[in-house]
């Protein structure tokens, strides 16, 4: 039997288990997640479980993508135009998911409900100080933004030495910015458990925080593989869906430091 010869630009993926596998841990991650909230014997284990097997899943399920993108050359101009489409969607995606907690936060600030006093921010609550370690941050992003793009244009121009340093730096700020965000959070005189003010205050900086956390490892992964020579100075959509991402990162904390910060606590 003769072989087939594809006659379009697109990518035809081969069966894999990891799409089926991933939603599983998901839904394990989540299930559990949600049980050890609600103080459910066993819930913390069932989401390290869960969180365990969505890391792994991601590996090798990543692994696969990279291959076919580096060594088989499935990702041709089509498939990387779809690849871009499918990135912005999904940084719109995240775009909804982080307005859902800035319309918490307005909707309680802008008409404080009379169980919490009829002021904001709530009485007892002694909001941190935003030009001491939330203005810091604010420049580690920053410039953090400034290095990344600094990255990109290096291996536009094929220049590995600087993009790999640029790349080095973007990765060590936003570690560094994660540490002092740690320190703010043990330093904080209030929880989640503090009324509306805590429970939006933690979940939009935090998840926020854990959305530098999955930036960075991104990051971390593409400098692994613009070491090992996987990028081109036409072939780095790898390296330019990372760069959008932590781009969208940096918006959102300007927001947060703006409204929740700052204004939020005046």
């Amino acid at each position: 039997m003769s072989n087939l010869i594809q006659r379009h630009p697109f990518h035809l993926v081969d069966p894999s288990p990891w799409p089926f596998l991933a939603g599983i841990s998901a839904l394990t991650t989540t299930s559990g997640f949600a049980m050890y909230m609600h103080c459910y014997s066993g819930g913390f284990y069932l989401t390290l479980i869960g969180f365990i097997s969505l890391v792994s899943v991601s590996f090798f399920w990543w692994r696969d993508v990279v291959r076919e993108a580096t060594f088989q050359g499935h990702h041709t101009k089509a498939v990387q135009s779809g690849l871009r489409w499918g990135m912005l969607l999904f940084i719109v995606s995240e775009v909804a998911f982080f307005l859902a907690f800035f319309w918490a936060f307005f909707a309680s600030s802008l008409s404080p409900a009379l169980e919490i006093g009829g002021i904001w921010p709530p009485p007892g609550i002694d909001v941190l100080n935003p030009w001491e370690v939330p203005l810091l941050n604010t420049a580690i992003l920053l410039l953090s933004g400034a290095t990344c793009t600094w990255a990109h244009n290096a291996i536009v121009l094929g220049d590995r030495s600087s993009a790999l340093t640029s790349l080095s730096l973007t990765i060590l700020l936003g570690a560094l910015f994660t540490l002092l965000q740690g320190m703010e959070y043990y330093q904080a005189n209030f929880s989640m458990s503090d009324g509306i003010y805590g429970s939006v205050f933690f979940l939009a900086t935090g998840f926020h925080g854990f959305h530098v956390l999955i930036g960075s490892t991104f990051l971390f992964v593409c400098l692994l593989r613009l070491h090992n020579h996987h990028f081109t100075t036409q072939h780095h959509f790898g390296f330019e869906a990372a760069a959008w991402y932590w781009h969208f990162v940096d918006v959102v904390w300007l927001f947060l430091f703006v409204s929740i910060y700052w204004w939020g606590g005046l």
